[in-house]
């Protein structure tokens, strides 16, 4: 246990909150270096999220302006001010809200048509898998539906605690180093783990490069 009862996983989840928020300016300089972009941006469009939709990690609103695109309304939610501030100054903001939240301690006060997330399902510890999903679940309108797009991308510089730990190191510009959170899932393993939770979704491998894309809904 860490000081006033927090465990070490939540001392490690308030570290990657600190880590974006200081890697806001820098963002979009650690994109990976990969193909698969344009598959990850057409899979979200065919899947069409419609209606009322829910962005969790919104960070810098990259997905958000697409999000936007067909949704009515959007709420984009993320723990970060500076990802947040970000993401208004480059999204019109007359169709969305944005709530500054961590999303490990948030709860929906509305149902959403869909729920969109990019780049977070690795950051959510294995030990909080379970309790996110039944969070995402409950964020949903009745026949409602999940997107999500991901990567299990590691550099051998990050694994600090060696290949089987979820746990990684990464670097910024400055030389400042920050752990988080990094599950490299398998799209056909986290179809499985996504069932046993409850759900039917389809993971699909992008070509050419460690991206993948889920859909789905409650089973």
């Amino acid at each position: 246990m860490t000081a006033e009862g927090a465990t070490d996983l939540d001392q490690l989840l308030d570290e990657q909150i600190a880590y974006y928020r200081v890697a806001a300016p820098e963002y979009q300089d650690h994109a990976l270096p990969y193909g698969g972009g344009d598959e990850l941006s057409a899979a979200l469009d065919a899947f069409h999220p419609t209606g009322e939709v829910l962005e969790l990690a919104c960070g810098p609103g990259l997905w958000t302006r697409q999000l936007v695109r067909h949704a009515d309304h959007v709420t984009a939610v993320d723990a970060s001010p500076e990802m947040l501030a970000l993401a208004a100054r480059d999204v019109d903001g007359d169709r969305v809200r944005f709530v500054r939240a961590n999303i490990f301690d948030w709860r929906p006060d509305r149902r959403y048509d869909a729920v969109f997330f990019g780049f977070f399902l690795s950051h959510v510890p294995l030990e909080r898998f379970a309790s996110f999903w039944a969070m995402v679940a409950d964020c949903l309108a009745p026949d409602g539906r999940v997107f999500f797009v991901d990567d299990g991308y590691r550099t051998a510089d990050e694994l600090i605690e060696g290949e089987d730990s979820t746990t990684i190191q990464r670097r910024l510009t400055d030389g400042s180093t920050h752990r988080i959170v990094k599950v490299p899932h398998q799209p056909a393993d986290l179809e499985r783990r996504l069932a046993a939770c409850g759900w039917s979704v389809t993971v699909t491998q992008a070509p050419g490069g460690p991206f993948y894309w889920g859909t789905g809904r409650p089973a």
